[in-house]
């Protein structure tokens, strides 16, 4: 799709807001697809957004099939990187578990 400046701001929001639960991001690439129009779920988005950090990448992709609310390209980029950040808090939980040698 033609990227929208309301979606790129969007997105630039929530990479922002990924920051702040962990400021080590080395990048952050965001996909966002409309597959062809099915007559029954009619146009959905589906967003991926992979986030670099030292060593691993976290990548969450959503993609609701049926569901109606990811006709709308804003819930569609939440969700999906409200799942990236739920996996950055848990990266960042598993660091403060692990004892530190010494």
């Amino acid at each position: 799709m033609t990227p929208s400046v309301a979606a790129e701001q969007a997105v630039h929001r929530w990479v922002a807001y990924l920051e702040q639960v962990f400021d080590r991001i080395l990048r952050c690439a965001v996909t966002i697809d409309i597959p062809h129009r099915h007559h029954q779920r009619g146009r959905t988005f589906h967003v991926h957004v992979e986030v670099g950090i030292p060593s691993r990448t976290i990548a969450a992709t959503r993609d609701r099939g049926v569901d109606k609310t990811h006709d709308n390209v804003y819930v569609a980029i939440a969700d999906a990187f409200r799942a990236a950040r739920r996996q950055l808090l848990d990266h960042v939980r598993s660091r403060r578990e692990v004892p530190v040698p010494g």
